[in-house]
């Protein structure tokens, strides 16, 4: 599934707009499909039995292709990443830290090759996986810090909503996971449609604010 939503996400940002731009063999969803295989390919169970498989994704490629894809980096290195990340929820894997895909040029490369390397990356000081997918679709990794949500233009997420309040919540690193705090807000905070005032997250809960939804991704 998740390479499937890579190729038709491809198609529509990079195959339409950027096509007249490649002039190399290499085509994005080559990318695409390797990446996906490194995953499989280097999978490993820890001690408590996940799957654990590589997060952060090197990708080799010659100057010149490196170069023709310098304009569409950014769109093509996080839809690599959306791609993995659907992916280990299709087959169950685990992450050990934030998905991370770079583009490196290399001399030894010519035109059209590349080689994808993945490997087990943890997050800083041992915070594992998470992102927040945002009602614009925006998507906002989580790290090591506190996420602060709330009305105050300080916020990490600005809510312009009347039913949520200034200092509404935060998301903290907790073990290897997140844990929201709901900070004694006036109409509360919700998780998969019960109220909560803290709850140690997992993947695919939905986080409700006011009338803000938010979904929290172990990825």
């Amino acid at each position: 599934m998740g390479l499937k939503g890579f190729e038709r996400r491809l198609e529509r940002v990079i195959e339409g707009a950027f096509a007249r731009a490649f002039r190399s063999g290499l085509r994005p969803v080559e990318l695409g499909r390797r990446l996906v295989r490194e995953m499989d390919d280097n999978r490993s169970v820890d001690v408590r039995g996940r799957t654990l498989v590589p997060n952060h994704f090197t990708v080799e490629m010659s100057e010149q292709d490196c170069a023709e894809f310098a304009d569409i980096s950014d769109s093509l290195t996080r839809e690599l990443a959306e791609a993995a990340r659907e992916h280990a929820r299709d087959e169950g894997y685990h992450f050990l830290g934030p998905v991370g895909v770079e583009l490196q040029a290399s001399q030894r490369m010519r035109t059209g090759a590349f080689q994808i390397v993945g490997r087990l990356k943890e997050g800083r000081h041992g915070v594992g996986a998470g992102s927040l997918l945002l009602p614009t679709g925006e998507r906002l990794p989580l790290g090591d810090g506190t996420v602060t949500i709330g009305r105050r233009p300080e916020s990490t997420i600005v809510l312009a909503d009347p039913n949520a309040s200034r200092n509404h919540a935060e998301i903290r690193p907790h073990g290897t996971g997140y844990l929201l705090v709901d900070l004694n807000s006036t109409n509360g905070s919700m998780v998969n449609g019960s109220r909560v005032t803290s709850h140690r997250l997992a993947d695919g809960d939905e986080i409700t604010i006011g009338g803000t939804r938010i979904r929290f991704e172990a990825s």
